[in-house]
């Protein structure tokens, strides 16, 4: 069930997090020791007139095996522990958060959006990992004029919606970037002849579109096969098999983790000859595709695209993000399930934060022009230089993508 709105006054609310999940790992009671700590003892949230500004998260934390709304719940808390730390926004007015389960359901997606909007003290939402259920939002979204940040979706339709002034903007990998850089990565490695395994919903499609543009602007690879699948398929072997009979010598995958780790048990119990290599969108990533995959998993060439590694982060805000995360129980960056996810929302909020105090005003619509009309920012993921304008509501382009693997110990790495 949603959770009921936080309190009036500087309470931090604080969801029962899924079972396996990186917060659950670190023992919900350190957590709530350390919101409590961190109420008591910082001067600034002790003001009884410093009514807290709400950031909401709507995301599918009540999805079996899901981690990225984990993630940008983590992330977003290690970015307000810092900022309210710091003094929060307008004066001394610290960050909350409110959280919202859609369950990836757009229905739900469309009746947590209203609840949100209703807050007076809200200002923004970050959104989660299911582009369907933000497109889905998107009316909603312009009717209440609410700012939004998809932290994790990459449907290109989610920016590229039609609405002017455009409420939505996005920290994350758009597909029109990802398809691209994966077709690429396929040319890279010698594969001439590639086959698609796309999903049946909106983010699939979005997939498509972008594959026949490449297309008719490069001569390789060529795509010499495309299956379609529905979610919670049972089997995905015939449908790569059928890819694989039209002479693919790699395939492109759009899924999220429970289709992946089939499709990957499935080839791995193939003869080795008819393995060929899986090239990842990062649907993936949002899940526990390592552990369900399993074993299968070594005996499947398996890469997946990505828009950040901690691996690869700048010395000095890793540094400050790791410092700020310690104090949450986690000490290693191999601690971090769902790494872009953390890292998005972290950047997102911080730049709301910013664009609160250029706006000097909690009201969206100012909100909103502040975003269009920030200063360079230093993030985690990459230096913003603006993140956005007016007339560009990504922040990302083709200079935050790679290729990661999974170690055997189930971290993703760069590959």
């Amino acid at each position: 069930m949603p959770q009921k709105s936080p309190s009036p006054l500087h309470t931090y609310t604080v969801k029962p997090l899924q079972s396996g999940s990186v917060f659950s790992e670190i023992s919900r009671r350190k957590t709530l020791g350390f919101l409590t700590g961190l109420l008591v003892s910082h001067p600034m949230l002790k003001a009884q007139d410093a009514k807290p500004v709400l950031i909401g998260i709507d995301g599918e934390f009540g999805l079996g095996n899901s981690t990225s709304a984990q993630a940008i719940e983590m992330g977003t808390r290690i970015a307000m522990h810092e900022i309210n730390h710091a003094g929060g926004v307008l004066g001394g007015r610290p960050l909350d958060v409110v959280i919202r389960d859609h369950r990836s359901i757009p229905a739900r997606g469309v009746k947590n959006i209203k609840e949100l909007a209703a807050m007076p003290q809200l200002v923004a939402v970050l959104g989660g990992r299911f582009s369907p259920v933000v497109i889905e939002q998107l009316p909603i979204l312009q009717q209440v004029r609410l700012p939004f940040m998809a932290v994790w979706s990459s449907a290109d339709a989610i920016i590229d919606n039609g609405s002017k002034p455009n409420y939505v903007f996005r920290i994350s990998l758009r597909d029109s970037l990802a398809m691209p850089y994966m077709l690429k990565s396929a040319s890279q490695r010698g594969f001439d002849k590639v086959g698609l395994l796309l999903t049946n919903t909106s983010w699939g499609r979005s997939n498509q579109v972008a594959v026949d543009k490449y297309v008719a602007a490069n001569h390789a690879p060529v795509i010499v096969e495309t299956a379609w699948y529905n979610w919670q398929v049972a089997s995905l072997v015939d449908r790569y098999l059928r890819i694989l009979n039209a002479g693919a010598e790699a395939i492109v995958l759009v899924a999220n983790d429970n289709e992946a780790a089939l499709l990957v048990r499935e080839v791995a119990a193939l003869p080795a000859s008819k393995r060929i290599p899986i090239i990842s969108h990062w649907g993936v990533t949002g899940g526990r595709f390592f552990n369900e995959a399993g074993p299968a998993l070594k005996d499947v060439d398996f890469s997946v695209i990505q828009t950040f590694s901690f691996f690869n982060a700048r010395p000095a805000e890793l540094q400050r993000f790791m410092s700020a995360a310690g104090a949450m129980g986690i000490k290693r960056i191999e601690d971090i399930e769902s790494p872009v996810g953390v890292a998005h929302a972290y950047d997102a909020v911080h730049l709301l934060a910013k664009a609160i105090q250029q706006a000097k005003s909690t009201d969206r619509s100012a909100v909103r022009r502040a975003l269009e009309r920030m200063p360079a920012h230093q993030g985690l993921v990459r230096k913003y230089a603006p993140a956005f304008t007016a007339s560009r509501h990504e922040a990302f382009d083709s200079q935050q993508l790679l290729m990661a693997r999974y170690r055997e110990d189930g971290v993703l790495v760069p590959a």
